[in-house]
C-alpha cells in the first residue's frame, strides 16, 4: 500500500530553519506531483507548496514564498521543504500529500494520498 512518511519537524525559535522530509513508498514516485499542507490548532489544513513529478515547476502560498523551498529527489521518491527564516505562524502539524494529476493543484480533496504529519513548533 502507499505510505508517506515524513520527518525532520521539531522545536525552532523563531528566524531558525527546519529541513522536512517524506518518504514515499508502494507507488511510482515520479508520476505522482508532490505537496505540503500544514494544519495549525482549530484551523483548517491549509496548502503551503508543490511541486510538479518531473521536479520542473514548484508553486507556494504566499505567505511561504521567499522563506520555504520545495524540492524533490525520484531516485530517493523522497520530497522535501526547506523551511527558512521561521515565524511563530507556521507552528502547525506538517503534512505531505500526492497527487496524480496533469496540472497544478493546491486543493486538499485533489490529493490522492497523505502523510502522518510531522510537528513544527516556532517559539517567539
Amino acid at each position: 500500500q502507499v505510505q508517506l512518511v515524513e520527518s525532520g519537524g521539531g522545536l525552532v525559535q523563531a528566524g531558525g530553519s527546519l529541513r522536512l522530509s517524506c518518504a514515499a513508498s508502494g507507488l511510482t514516485f515520479s508520476t505522482y506531483d508532490m505537496g505540503w499542507f500544514r494544519q495549525a490548532p482549530g484551523k483548517e489544513r491549509e496548502f503551503v507548496t508543490g511541486i510538479r513529478r518531473s521536479g520542473g515547476g514548484t508553486y507556494y502560498d504566499d505567505s511561504v514564498k521567499g522563506r520555504f523551498t520545495i524540492s524533490r529527489d525520484n531516485a530517493k521518491n523522497t520530497v522535501y521543504l526547506q523551511m527558512n527564516v521561521l515565524k511563530p505562524e507556521d507552528t502547525a502539524v506538517y503534512f505531505c500529500a500526492a497527487r496524480y494529476g496533469s496540472s497544478r493543484s493546491m486543493t486538499r480533496k485533489e490529493y490522492d494520498f497523505w502523510g502522518q504529519g510531522t510537528q513544527v513548533t516556532v517559539s517567539s
